[in-house]
């Protein structure tokens, strides 16, 4: 994923270039999957090219546990933050537990808005002889980085529907998105696990010279006590994708029923609410330049989803705009 870090050199570089003004300067961390990077980057674009005054650093690299951990105590300013990482890490659970205080840290976050990060896509090559979860026994599959609440999620799900254990019925691979990406074009790992919106950059290079397969749930699955405990988590629901998302050599017969994920843009407490307000209607207004930039962007953020599955309250900032905007805000949020 090399492109997508110079991508966000190049992209936010342009804030270099405004002037000799006095410029505020803030830190963003993102992770590489291609929707919160492609919407943190524009994010950070959009506020920069209508408010010269500001410049937003954004690092591609790390993983969003780490991410939240920094910006509670003030290393970083943004981040993607996620209602299911949100819960973990208020309750001192998964990856957090060995964190004395971050219940206490968790207290330090403030959710500007939400999106879908898309859908959870199991993907196999389709001559591989995988044809639902219940092939994974003994197979090479990753579920995610090893800190990566997507691991969590995705193992919890492929449980639920097959029964077997992850690291005992079949080897969890431990890399990061990006080895993990390229290690299953070379055919090193047998299952890919990746979040999107399809068509994702993810497979659709794959898909160009390969048959492809999606592995998912029924609808009895959904109805399994394992799946319930696994949707419980705040920041997913129930979604699906379309058979032919990638065209003529995706191989499924019907609609991929997976998890739809939601994650957010998220940033701390401390910074002036007058700053938030100004970003928040930037992008907001502007909502148009963001849509263009990729096929599955409308649909993926827009105003009517902007609290879907939050479970933090929203900076101050961010309150005050979606109130003068007229947008009804749960109460929960605020």
């Amino acid at each position: 994923m090399r492109t997508l870090a110079t991508l966000a050199i190049a992209t936010l570089a342009a804030g270099l270039a405004g002037g000799a003004q006095a410029k505020e300067f803030y830190r963003m961390s993102t992770i590489s999957l291609p929707t919160p990077f492609t919407i943190n980057t524009t994010f950070a674009k959009l506020v920069q090219k209508y408010n010269p005054d500001i410049e937003i650093q954004v690092n591609a690299t790390g993983a969003a546990p780490r991410h939240a951990l920094d910006a509670a105590r003030g290393k970083t300013d943004f981040l993607m933050g996620a209602p299911a990482l949100h819960f973990l890490m208020s309750n001192g659970k998964a990856m957090f537990a060995k964190v004395k205080d971050a219940k206490e840290l968790s207290k330090n976050l403030r959710a500007v808005f939400n999106y879908r990060i898309g859908f959870y896509q199991f993907g196999v090559y389709a001559d591989s002889g995988i044809k639902t979860m219940a092939d994974l026994k003994g197979k090479r599959v990753f579920l995610g980085p090893p800190a990566a609440v997507q691991r969590v999620v995705a193992g919890g799900f492929a449980r639920a529907i097959s029964g077997l254990e992850p690291g005992k019925d079949y080897e969890v691979i431990k890399l990061g998105f990006s080895p993990a990406m390229q290690a299953f074009q070379d055919r090193q790992i047998d299952v890919l696990v990746a979040s999107g919106n399809p068509p994702s950059s993810n497979f659709v290079q794959i898909a160009l010279t390969n048959k492809i397969r999606f592995l998912g749930a029924t609808d009895a699955d959904w109805e399994k006590p394992a799946m319930k405990k696994v949707m419980a988590i705040p920041g997913r629901t129930r979604g699906r994708f379309a058979a032919d998302a990638y065209g003529a050599n995706q191989v499924n017969e019907k609609p991929v029923q997976t998890i739809a994920a939601w994650v957010g843009l998220v940033t701390r407490k401390g910074i002036p609410d007058e700053v938030i307000y100004k970003m928040t209607r930037t992008f907001w207004e502007h909502i148009d330049e963001m849509h263009a930039v990729a096929p599955w962007a409308k649909d993926a953020i827009n105003i009517g989803n902007a609290f879907k599955q939050m479970n933090m309250k929203l900076h101050p900032g961010a309150l005050r705009y979606y109130k003068e905007a007229g947008v009804k805000v749960p109460d929960s949020a605020m």
